[in-house]
């Protein structure tokens, strides 16, 4: 009779466990109802949000930029206080002088050559095949030591190249 006892107490205890799994489903259904019911309504609230963070690092961006554009305006604006400044650009810029100053403008009406080849700049070193030291004292030698006089006194330097 233990034993017939027993099987009932199992079956009662399946059937409660099946009615408790039921209820336990039925609650996870209701929540993720819940949970599926709450992103749909503010999904279109965090969308909102989203498009207004990044305006906001957009407009904080382009403030950035005009706080470095107002530095440089400022200094810009320092340095046109200065009259050592103001001088230079007058004179560089409208070519101003000063009265008895001689200026000369050198116009390049010759323009580029179209036939000219442009040389690609090597950016190894390139070691030179003479000292430049020996060079410059054979120059100073050559131009100390030759000269020749006119018939009217005066001297005129004899056209020497140097040797390297």
């Amino acid at each position: 009779m233990a034993t017939k006892a027993g099987k009932s107490q199992k079956k009662g205890a399946s059937t409660a466990s099946v009615f408790q799994s039921l209820q336990a489903s039925g609650f996870a259904v209701v929540v993720l109802v819940l949970i599926v019911a709450g992103v749909v309504v503010l999904s279109p609230t965090l969308s909102i949000l989203a498009e207004q963070q990044q305006e906001i690092a957009t407009l904080e961006a382009a403030l950035a930029e005009s706080q470095q554009e107002v530095l440089t305006l400022e200094e810009q604006r320092e340095r046109w206080r200065d009259p050592a400044f103001v001088e230079t650009q007058a004179r560089e810029r409208l070519l101003f002088v000063y009265p008895g100053d001689i200026t000369y403008l050198v116009i390049d009406d010759v323009g580029a050559d179209p036939d000219e080849q442009e040389f690609d700049v090597s950016k190894d070193i390139v070691n030179s095949s003479t000292d430049w030291r020996e060079a410059l004292l054979a120059s100073y030698l050559v131009a100390a030591t030759t000269s020749s006089v006119e018939p009217g006194g005066s001297v005129v330097p004899e056209l020497v190249e140097p040797t390297p």
